[in-house]
C-alpha cells in the first residue's frame, strides 16, 4: 500500500470517528430535572430535605431543581441555611408557589425571592415576611426593630442580586405586605419571573430561557425532553416533619404528661411511663421548631399538677375545675402565631382536656375507694373478722377459735359454747379477744 493510500484510509477512519463522536455527543441526554415538594413550615427537617435535593442535583449534573412551595413561614435560621445553599448551587433552582390557592408567606417569601427562577400558579400569593419572636414572648420595640431591619436588609440583598423589586421586597418585611401572582408579576421590576399552571407547564416555559445566577454568570436552561426525577422525603424526615405540626406536638405533650402521671400514681406499671417518656421527648423536639408561648406551657403544667393534687387532697372538685381551666387556657395560647396553620384547633383541645380530666377523675375515684376498703392483713385485718369457736370459751378460761382458715387462742368476756359463731374485737399478740356473734 502506497503512502498516499495509507493517508486516505487514515483520513477516512478519522473522519468516521469524528462523525461518530459528534453524533454520540449530539444524542447525549440533557441533565435531569429534580422536583421536590415542600408543603410544611420551614424548620430544620424541611431545610435538610431541600439542601439534600440540591446536593443530589449538583452531584449528578442536573439541569434544574424545582421546589413546589406551599408554606405559612418558618424559622429564620432554617431559611438562611436553605438560601445559602441555593446561592452556592451549581444547578439552577426554581421555586414554584403552587398549586392554585397556595401561599408562600414569611420564610416562603424569602425563599421565592432568593431562587434563580421565581414562579407562581394562578390564585396564589406571597409576602407578609415581618419577623416574629420564635418563642412567642413579647420583645421590646428596639429589639423588634433591629430584627425587622436585619431581615429587611437580607431580603434587599437577595432581591437586588436577583434583579427583582427591592422596594416591594422590603415592604413585605417592614409592612407585612402580601402580593397576588398578578401583582408580583406586573410590578416594575417584577418580584417573580413567570406564571405557570403546574410544574409541567413551568418546565415547558423554561426551555431555552436564559438565567442569570447570583454570582453574575448566565446560563441557558435546556428542559425539553429532560427526565423529571421526583425527590421524596426519607422515612425519618417524614416522621420528624409530621410530628412538628402544632396539633401533633400538642397531642404528644398531653399523652406524655398523662403517661407520667399514671406511672407516678401506680409505680411499676412500666407501660404508661415508657409511653409517656417517649411522647414527651418527641413533643419537646416538636415544640422547639414552633413559636411556643412559655406562659401557655406553664399553664398546662400547672393544670396537670392541680389534677394530681386532687388525688391527694380533698377539694370537693375545686382542684379539678382549676386544672381543667388551666389546661384549656394554656392549650389555647401554647402556640403564638397569627398563621392558622400554626394554631391549635379547639376541636382537638377540648376532647384532649376532657380525656385528661376523665382519667384524673377515675384515678381520684380509685384512690377514694382504696381508702374506704378495710385492711385485709395484719392486726387491722383481723379486727372484725368472723370465726367459729372450736372449744368453749369463758371468762378466765381461754379457748380456741378458727378464723381466716387458721386456729387461734381466744378469750372472751362472756361464755361462748363450742361451735358458736364469734367476731374478733381485739388482737393481743397471738391471742384474740372475741364476742359471741
Amino acid at each position: 500500500m502506497s503512502d498516499r493510500t495509507r493517508t486516505r484510509v487514515a483520513g477516512a477512519a478519522l473522519a468516521a470517528l469524528l462523525l461518530t463522536f459528534g453524533a454520540a455527543h449530539a444524542a447525549a441526554p440533557t441533565g435531569a430535572i429534580y422536583a421536590a415538594r415542600v408543603d410544611s413550615i420551614i424548620h430544620p427537617v424541611s431545610a435538610e430535605y431541600m439542601i439534600e435535593t440540591i446536593d443530589r442535583a449538583d452531584r449528578e449534573g442536573g439541569a434544574l431543581v424545582v421546589f413546589t412551595l406551599e408554606t405559612p413561614g418558618g424559622l429564620v435560621d432554617s431559611t438562611r441555611a436553605i438560601v445559602t445553599r441555593m446561592l452556592a448551587a451549581k444547578t439552577p433552582v426554581a421555586v414554584f408557589v403552587g398549586p392554585a390557592g397556595a401561599r408562600a408567606a414569611s420564610a416562603g417569601f424569602i425563599l421565592t425571592i432568593a431562587a434563580d427562577i421565581a414562579a407562581m400558579a394562578p390564585g396564589t400569593h406571597i409576602g407578609a415576611a415581618h419577623p416574629v419572636s420564635a418563642n412567642g414572648e413579647k420583645v421590646d420595640e428596639v429589639m423588634a426593630k433591629k430584627s425587622a431591619e436585619d431581615i429587611a436588609a437580607y431580603v434587599r440583598t437577595l432581591a437586588n442580586g436577583r434583579h427583582r423589586n427591592v422596594d416591594l421586597a422590603q415592604q413585605a418585611v417592614n409592612d407585612s405586605r402580601a402580593f397576588t401572582e398578578q401583582e408580583a408579576l406586573t410590578a416594575s421590576p417584577p418580584l417573580i419571573d413567570l406564571l405557570a399552571s403546574d410544574v409541567t407547564d413551568l418546565i415547558q416555559k423554561l426551555d431555552g430561557r436564559s438565567v442569570r445566577r447570583f454570582d453574575g454568570t448566565a446560563s441557558t436552561l435546556k428542559t425539553a425532553g429532560a427526565d423529571v426525577i421526583s425527590i421524596e422525603m426519607g422515612l425519618r424526615q417524614r416522621v420528624l416533619s409530621a410530628i412538628a405540626h402544632p396539633n401533633i406536638a400538642y397531642l404528644l405533650l398531653s399523652l406524655g404528661m398523662l403517661g407520667i402521671t399514671v406511672e407516678l400514681w401506680s409505680p411499676g406499671a412500666v407501660a404508661p411511663g415508657v409511653v409517656g417518656a417517649v411522647s414527651l421527648l418527641l413533643a419537646f423536639f416538636s415544640l422547639q421548631l414552633l413559636p411556643v408561648n412559655y406562659a401557655g406551657l406553664l399553664l398546662i403544667l400547672l393544670g396537670m399538677v392541680l389534677l394530681i393534687l386532687e388525688i391527694k387532697v380533698t377539694s370537693y372538685g375545686l382542684l379539678t375545675i382549676g386544672g381543667a381551666a388551666s389546661l384549656i387556657f394554656g392549650s389555647m395560647i401554647l402556640v403564638d402565631s397569627s398563621a392558622p396553620e400554626l394554631q391549635l384547633n379547639l376541636r382537638i383541645i377540648l376532647p384532649v382536656v376532657a380525656g385528661i380530666v376523665a382519667v384524673a377523675a377515675l384515678l381520684v375515684r380509685l384512690a377514694v375507694s382504696a381508702r374506704r376498703l378495710r385492711p385485709t392483713t395484719g392486726e387491722e385485718g383481723m379486727i372484725g373478722a368472723a370465726g367459729v369457736a372450736l372449744t368453749p370459751v369463758a371468762p378466765g378460761s381461754p379457748g380456741r377459735i378458727t378464723t381466716h382458715g387458721e386456729s387461734w387462742q381466744a378469750v372472751a368476756d362472756e361464755a361462748i359454747p363450742e361451735g358458736a359463731p364469734v367476731r374478733v374485737v381485739a388482737v393481743n399478740g397471738l391471742t384474740l379477744s372475741v364476742r359471741k356473734e
